[in-house]
């Protein structure tokens, strides 16, 4: 019997664990910290052997195999300790997929994987196909694999999970975009993430597809560097391509081959701003290369509901529209939030900063933000950064307060913008604790 140990509890962990034990392994999952109870339940309920609060080298190291959690960097001393005695480290994802003959469609990118993970998913989900959705959102791939049985599993993948994956093959690849965003975990070079990124297209076929966006400079620049052997699909909001997808006079033409061509105007989409156009072309695309019926892909783009926390439309109060862009952890995502707004901005900034650089957000600011609500323990660089292009920043230290100063001061026909900038450790739990809070504060105006 193969010993499996799992190391870190949560979604990625547990799930592995559970496929795991489905397959016959001897299974241990060991936890620096604690398991949080809902997984501590599920490990009791399937037999699996756990512990917490430490990892205990004698029972990990005489591991055949073992799956690190996508937050556990390789510099951490257990890790070099594994890598010394020769044990093969994997991702879930890696370890899922042999368990599955599933189409893997598989998005990746700085910014927009979730939407455009969900925004496939809702449209092969609308076509009727049977398919899963999960990875690094919502559910594990290994869970889905473990208890569900799909055709189909659209996965968004982060570069951490991308790291430990060897023989995985994605069908169908998306590649968004690429921008500067945890480079701690790469020695602070661009090109170890770009590398990270670009896995996504390790051992794809001719039969395959790469997916990806035209526009974005480091994709272009990284190309030649790869040999693809899949068929390339790219996408743009200017050029022009005979199989692809771009943007002319307001109109999003899809053409995937001589017969398989449509076109729909952009102001049908159901997400509003030029990323969000990005992404309803990649989706597009991948409806066009399954050929899903053009009027389906057509209705799956319209009537589309974004996912929670990525501008999400809360309430309008006395002609106020406050929208939660909680997920908006770093400065690109916060620049596409306020890029997409076609009101002035009451714009809530602000948490734990990553070494923000906010140069990029100067003209947007002066041309759409009217007033700044800090939201975080520390808010200098705000004030440093937009304190001559505003009317007004205010510092707050909770949502609540947050809400409250920002709707007292918002005039009618403006929206109040949370899109932080930031992480959210320093007031609240995750971004979703912080977009959970921001919620509740609105419905209590």
């Amino acid at each position: 019997m193969k010993r499996l140990v799992i190391l870190g509890s949560g979604e990625s962990g547990t799930g592995a664990a559970i496929l795991a034990k489905q397959k016959g392994y001897d299974v241990l999952v060991s936890d620096a910290g604690l398991i949080p109870e809902k997984y501590k339940e599920e490990l009791n309920e399937y037999g699996i052997a756990y512990e917490e609060k430490q990892h205990t080298e004698e029972l990990i190291l005489n591991a055949d195999e073992i799956i690190k959690s996508p937050g556990i960097p390789e510099k951490n001393e257990l890790i070099k300790k594994i890598r010394s005695k020769g044990i093969h480290i994997i991702s879930e994802i890696e370890f899922a997929s042999r368990y599955t003959n599933a189409i893997k469609i598989c998005i990746t990118g700085t910014n927009g994987k979730t939407t455009t993970t969900s925004l496939i998913y809702h449209l092969m989900l609308q076509a009727g196909l049977n398919v899963g959705c999960g990875g690094n959102i919502g559910t594990s791939f290994a869970r889905l694999v473990a208890t569900e049985n799909h055709d189909y599993y659209v996965l968004e993948l982060s570069s951490f999970q991308l790291d430990d994956m060897y023989d995985f093959k994605a069908e169908i690849a998306i590649l968004l975009n690429i921008t500067p965003d945890h480079l701690d975990r790469y020695n602070y070079e661009i090109q170890n993430y770009t590398d990270a990124k670009f896995r996504i297209i390790q051992n794809q076929t001719e039969e395959d597809n790469f997916i990806y966006c035209s526009d974005d400079e480091i994709i272009m620049n990284n190309l030649s560097k790869h040999n693809i052997k899949a068929r390339q699909i790219p996408f743009s909001l200017s050029k022009e391509f005979p199989i692809g997808a771009y943007i002319n006079d307001d109109t999003m033409q899809i053409k995937i081959n001589q017969s398989n061509q449509y076109s729909m105007l952009t102001s049908e989409l159901a997400l509003r701003g030029k990323h969000n156009t990005y992404n309803s072309m990649a989706a597009a695309i991948v409806g066009s290369v399954f050929n899903i019926r053009k009027d389906a892909i057509r209705e799956a783009l319209t009537s589309f509901q974004n996912v929670e926390h990525r501008l999400e439309k809360v309430a309008m109060v006395r002609g106020i529209e406050f929208i939660n862009d909680s997920k908006a952890t770093n400065v690109n995502s916060a620049w596409y939030a306020l890029e997409s707004m076609d009101k002035p901005v009451v714009w809530i900034a602000g948490g734990t900063d990553k070494g923000n650089d906010y140069t990029m957000l100067k003209e947007l600011i002066k041309d759409k933000v009217r007033l700044i609500v800090c939201m975080g323990l520390d808010n200098h660089k705000l004030h440093e950064a937009f304190g001559k292009d505003v009317d007004m920043i205010l510092n707050t230290t909770s949502a609540q307060e947050a809400v409250h100063v920002a709707y007292n001061l918002a005039k009618q026909g403006e929206a109040v913008l949370l899109s932080p900038a930031c992480a959210s450790f320093d007031l609240f739990k995750n971004y979703e604790d912080r977009g959970r809070q921001f919620k509740a504060a609105v419905r209590n105006l």
